[in-house]
């Protein structure tokens, strides 16, 4: 009973409802028997069914270690890491240089026009020759660009191709044998014997000292070498755990006149410049205790466990990217696209408008029950895909316990953003429809190309101004402030990616929201994109109702 003692259904309140009631039933019962609205449905499910099956796949190996600093490669495949290489001061691009194969000193060499083309000795030899030898190094090897000849390979001389050494010679880095035992060279060996070279052609030789025997490190000893050493407080941190930035107790190898190497890997013990060698600079925010930058010396703390910190970093890549993109961009365009925009316009064109406005209800009432109506069934489908996404992905996520119960508020919010701008971009297609009832779909399809192009602006750069002017950059920053508020490490996780060269994708599809009244605080993030987009809905349907109000039904 109201204060009149008239019973509640008797209310104005009531009759509204009941108004409201039968406009928006009547919108969700047109929507859900027309083809058009399954069939964009089924499109956005199928999209999501993909992207877990993607994701599934990513996953179900496990993540591999990573060697995020490149110290376990070889390229000189000489089978010793670059990480043992810069140990010794040896260069991992030449194949004879590496942990304790000594210095090479030349001695001298046998040119195209010598008088002398006749020598003996143990040496170290390089160049066209005919050796009668009475030792061969089968042993020494090279790598992928030296001239090393390989005597496991070594074949007969052909007597088929004319007079050796005039009419040809073996290919680089190769050698045969001739019927009298000795053998054709053309590259380098070490060998004892007697030597001739052939006239027009030349020789070098000299011999390797200080030789002595490194065992092979194992690339694994390279791999996540380091953890990030960080107690959560601002300041100076870190520790250069395998001594690749201190480099206290390395060799370093002499060449033969007692000079260091030329070759140096390029080092930077206080690259942040606060005159500490070897540690990190972590910034944090006094009042939120958010990470505001990380500033690393050269090798410090390059190595995170790739199982813990790519494994998280990629899962919340996966989501981010799939609440931008694929829910905001992709739904939140087409799903309005093709439901909202004959909301009034198809009403018209079946001729049931006059019956409709027939009934006691204002024309911008009508406006509003139709856009809540397309509302109710697209939010509905939203919600259930969010949900059903989260429950799976926080369930094959990783981590130790059952459910990631913090990933839900994140799906949530996603969904909400979703709804919001599905609702932004519902009413501007209503009112386009009732403006321009046989372009309005040419213009819609113009807006859509727009929004999407200012979409992917802001991905890409999201303090860009132009971008403000569209739903789906306020949609999108929606999702960045929810993820700050519901994983507070993502600028962290984002800005160890940049400071210790870990690609993971997260620092590009996500960033801290930026057009929140001069503050990056998540939660002015929020508040500001969520009155933009309602905004952007009343306003829209405000100008729909004023427009249908005055116009004459035909």
């Amino acid at each position: 009973m109201d204060v009149q003692g008239r019973d509640l259904s008797e209310t104005v309140w009531t009759r509204l409802d009941r108004k409201a009631g039968a406009v928006i039933e009547l919108t969700i019962r047109q929507l859900r028997h027309k083809i058009s609205t399954w069939v964009v449905l089924a499109l956005g499910t199928i999209l999501m069914v993909l992207l877990l099956a993607f994701y599934i796949d990513s996953i179900r190996d496990g993540f591999e270690s990573i060697d995020n600093d490149g110290d376990s490669v070889d390229q000189d495949r000489d089978g010793y890491p670059l990480g043992q290489e810069r140990k010794y001061g040896t260069s991992d691009w030449n194949g004879e240089e590496y942990p304790g194969s000594g210095t090479y000193i030349y001695e001298g060499e046998i040119d195209w026009n010598d008088e002398n083309r006749e020598i003996s000795g143990n040496k170290t030899w390089e160049g066209v020759s005919l050796l009668d030898a009475t030792w061969i190094d089968a042993d020494y090897k090279g790598g992928q660009w030296d001239y090393i000849i390989d005597w496991e390979d070594v074949t007969d001389c052909p007597d088929t191709r004319g007079e050796l050494f005039v009419d040809w010679i073996p290919d680089f880095a190769t050698a045969c044998q001739l019927e009298d035992g000795t053998y054709a060279t053309n590259g380098k060996f070490n060998a004892e014997g007697n030597i001739t070279v052939p006239l027009d052609y030349y020789l070098t030789y000299g011999y390797v000292t200080g030789i002595f025997v490194v065992p092979k490190d194992p690339k694994e000893m390279y791999i996540d070498e380091d953890d990030i050493d960080w107690d959560g407080s601002s300041g100076s941190q870190g520790m250069d755990d395998d001594g690749d930035c201190l480099r206290t107790e390395w060799f370093t190898q002499l060449d033969g006149s007692g000079e260091f190497m030329w070759w140096e890997e390029p080092h930077r013990p206080d690259a942040n410049g606060n005159g500490i060698q070897c540690d990190v600079i972590w910034i944090i925010d006094s009042q939120t205790g958010e990470v505001i930058s990380i500033s690393a010396d050269s090798s410090v703390d390059e190595d995170p466990v790739d199982e813990n910190y790519a494994g998280e970093a990629s899962h919340r890549t996966f989501v981010i990217a799939t609440g931008k993109i694929a829910f905001v961009l992709l739904l939140g365009l087409f799903l309005p696209l093709f439901l909202s925009l004959g909301l009034v316009r198809d009403e018209t064109e079946r001729g049931t408008l006059h019956y409709l406005l027939s009934k006691p209800i204002h024309r911008g009432e009508f406006i509003l029950y139709r856009v809540l109506g397309y509302l109710a069934v697209v939010s509905v489908f939203v919600l259930v895909l969010s949900l059903v996404m989260g429950l799976i992905t926080s369930v094959i996520g990783p981590g130790e316990s059952l459910i990631r119960v913090g990933d839900l508020p994140v799906w949530l919010g996603i969904a909400i953003a979703t709804i919001l701008v599905l609702a932004a971009y519902g009413s501007l297609f209503n009112t386009i429809g009732l403006l321009l009832p046989k372009y309005g779909v040419y213009l819609c399809i113009v807006i859509g190309v727009w929004e999407f192009a200012m979409g992917f602006t802001t991905l890409i750069s999201p303090s860009s101004s132009i971008a403000t002017l569209s739903v789906s950059h306020w949609g999108l920053q929606l999702i960045d402030s929810i993820v700050m508020v519901s994983w507070p490490d993502t600028l962290q996780f984002s800005q160890m990616s940049s400071a210790f060269g870990l690609q993971t994708g997260l620092e590009w599809i996500w960033s801290p929201p930026v057009h929140t009244l001069n503050s990056s605080n998540a939660y002015l993030g929020i508040l500001t994109s969520v009155i933009m987009l309602i905004g952007v809905s009343v306003s829209m349907i405000g100008i729909g109702s004023a427009v249908f109000s005055k116009r004459e039904i035909m």
